[in-house]
């Protein structure tokens, strides 16, 4: 396993719609092992490929959050979510790829998804609370969404440029 670079926004490649997963391989194993310790060690809850630069439709997640709690981390491989509820949930948004910043995005209560496992089996798991908002936030990433594109655009500009300063701030190290 390794740890893998993740991009910061705003970067041209955290736009793009990936390509489907076309088959289960060593690869992609490796790549969903990478991007598990890369989202544990950031640390984070949820791992898009393109924000590690692998512009693939295949996300990580693990959403226990309690210290005491067994960890769950979930590959999900070309997921799509095949239903959603009516009702709506609010929750303050982060991501790995805009580092400490946060805003209350709205987005379905809960959602059913489907995807490939790691055996290239079928899932289908229907996802609530914090775990809906996490799998809708990573597939948006597959199709080159980010959470700020819920938000008005001037706070999105906002966080923009906070983010284009930090990117300066790092490649002067």
């Amino acid at each position: 396993m390794a740890l893998r670079n993740i991009l910061i926004h705003p970067d041209p490649r955290l736009k793009k719609v990936t390509a489907p997963v076309a088959s289960v391989s060593d690869d992609i194993r490796r790549l969903a092992d990478d991007m598990l310790e890369t989202m544990y060690d950031a640390p984070g809850i949820g791992l898009a490929a393109p924000q590690v630069a692998q512009m693939l439709r295949m996300i990580v997640m693990d959403c226990e959050k309690d210290e005491d709690a067994t960890p769950a981390p979930m590959v999900l491989i070309n997921p799509q979510v095949v239903w959603s509820s009516d009702e709506r949930s609010v929750y303050d948004e982060g991501c790995l790829s805009i580092p400490d910043q946060y805003a209350e995005v709205e987005r379905p209560a809960e959602v059913e998804v489907e995807w490939l496992n790691l055996d290239g089996k079928t899932q289908r798991e229907k996802f609530d609370g914090l775990w809906a908002t996490c799998v809708q936030h990573e597939i948006d990433h597959l199709d080159g969404k980010l959470f700020i594109d819920y938000l008005k655009p001037l706070k999105r500009q906002m966080i923009t440029r906070k983010m284009q300063k930090l990117k300066r701030e790092m490649a002067r190290g």
